[in-house]
């Protein structure tokens, strides 16, 4: 009877466990990576990375070996004290047959699970300690201790945590400056377009009460613009706000984040504004960050410039991959046209989002037909 493939054991298991490392972007993913990839690797009950801060603690701390509610019963994340804290100040391996008999050991919380060998080594970047990582009760049965080839092995390891740490620390910092960038973009379409409407409301307003005595009539209808150009100004300061508003991709994944900020769009805009989604899985972060984005882009363009009326944002699972689809039945545009203006409204930045995540993007339109955006990227 076939018992499935076996896990990979020596090199290929060293290997297939530092390619699973770089392979993450996200910083959270990278230490979970680490800390499974050392246990299994190195055949230990328990293993732990934290992270420090600049406040005598750890910033982030992430466990293998232990379950979510012991963890939750363990309390606060460990400060930078006993041997963590050598670790951290030495950054010097330590390997311990007992750890509970060092002389630097304090104890530990009441539902902390109980250790004896131990092996811990930081993870660093030159002269930075990016974190500690370390392992507690070899197996089997938690006797025979760690041996220097054990500790050799969880060398390498950190030697290529610490690039994957790195790399996804840089990634992370180039996400947040992308996404500073289109808050500064956001900021100024919202003060333009909100100071246009303004002007012209107080404008308006001006020349209503100037018309009231000699010409009511004509008031009237001025103070019914006053309305439309107030009601116009409102619709735009939510839109900007919804935008502005950090997405939940991390939580809530794309379709959730994306059917919530249509919902939000359809209720500030006169357009009507719809989400679909179909047999779509779970993509990595950088392809959904890229998504939203290029969803929130042509959003922008059917609301603000093409004067749609029916917008129809559509997630679709396509073969090996996920198809975004963004259609709109506003007054269209001639693509070709539109790019011998040096004109781009934002296509050019769309396709470098597909292209830098693996996909491609396509745009049908022509003037009075409406637009369809679409963009396929592999997964999902």
């Amino acid at each position: 009877m076939s018992t499935g493939p076996r896990p990979p054991s020596g090199l290929a298991a060293v290997s297939a466990a530092i390619l699973a490392m770089s392979r993450h972007r996200e910083v959270r993913d990278v230490l979970h990576t680490i800390v499974a990839s050392a246990r299994t690797l190195l055949d230990a009950e328990y293993a732990a990375l934290g992270v420090p801060d600049d406040h005598g603690g750890f910033s982030q701390f992430v466990v293998d070996g232990i379950s979510d509610r012991q963890w939750k019963a363990i309390g606060p994340l460990p400060r930078q004290h006993g041997i963590l804290a050598a670790m951290l100040r030495d950054a010097a391996p330590q390997r311990l047959a007992d750890v509970r008999k060092d002389a630097r050991f304090e104890g530990w919380p009441r539902a902390h699970p109980e250790m004896s060998d131990f092996l811990g080594l930081p993870i660093a970047d030159g002269d930075e300690v990016l974190g500690i990582v370390f392992l507690a009760n070899k197996l089997p049965g938690g006797s025979g201790g760690f041996t220097a080839e054990d500790e050799e092995l969880l060398g390498i390891i950190a030697q290529h945590a610490a690039i994957a740490l790195t790399n996804a620390r840089l990634y992370e910092r180039s996400r947040e400056l992308t996404i500073e960038g289109e808050r500064a973009r956001l900021a100024h379409e919202l003060h333009d377009a909100v100071a246009q409407k303004l002007f012209s409301l107080r404008l308006t307003a001006r020349a209503a009460a100037a018309l009231v005595d000699r010409d009511p009539a004509r008031a009237k209808r001025e103070l019914h613009q006053v309305t439309v150009l107030a009601a116009d100004a409102a619709d735009e300061l939510r839109a900007a706000v919804t935008e502005l508003r950090p997405a939940a991709l991390d939580e809530d994944g794309l379709a959730a984040t994306l059917g919530a900020q249509v919902q939000v769009l359809d209720r500030a805009h006169s357009a009507r504004i719809r989400f679909s989604s179909r047999g779509v899985r779970a993509l990595p972060a950088a392809q959904e960050a890229a998504l939203l984005r290029i969803a929130q882009e042509a959003l922008h363009n059917a609301l603000r410039h093409a004067g749609a009326a029916q917008v129809h944002v559509e997630l679709t699972r396509r073969g090996r991959t996920t198809l975004l689809t963004v259609r709109d039945d506003g007054r269209g545009f001639d693509p070709e046209a539109v790019r011998r203006a040096g004109r781009h409204l934002g296509l050019v930045s769309m396709r470098d989002r597909a292209a830098g995540v693996g996909g491609c993007l396509t745009v049908n339109s022509s003037p009075g037909r409406g637009t369809t955006i679409e963009t396929e990227v592999p997964g999902g």
